[in-house]
């Protein structure tokens, strides 16, 4: 679950898009919706223009999954909300015809460190 000190961060039309992370010199790390950092702490405006600037792009893009044995495993987002995100092998996550009950998806809690953009 998102830490209740993360100040959600929303477009202009209500999207939540990040979340603001204050750090202890006053300035706020910009963080997406899978609480993986963006930038480095920086003032708030430029944040807040960092989140815009990404916007949702990154959830289309792959990613790597740390699995329990340590590998790597290539993955997509297939959802996401404040309390976890749900990943799919990249390989055959959007495969039409493909039965959905072959397609491993593996649910996270948020925000969580097992994912890196690939």
């Amino acid at each position: 679950m998102i830490p209740a000190d993360w100040q959600p961060y929303h477009r202009d039309d209500g999207e939540l898009i990040g979340y603001l992370v204050a750090d202890e010199s006053g300035l706020v790390v910009p963080v997406n919706l899978v609480g993986h950092p963006i930038g480095a702490a920086i003032d708030r405006f430029a944040a807040e223009d960092m989140l815009e600037d990404a916007g949702l792009s990154y959830l289309a893009e792959p990613w790597l999954l740390r699995r329990d044995d340590g590998s790597d495993q290539r993955v997509v987002i297939v959802e996401v909300d404040a309390d976890h995100v749900v990943v799919s092998d990249a390989d055959f996550a959007l495969v039409v015809g493909r039965p959905v009950d072959m397609v491993e998806r593996v649910t996270l809690s948020v925000p969580t460190d097992r994912l890196r953009p690939a």
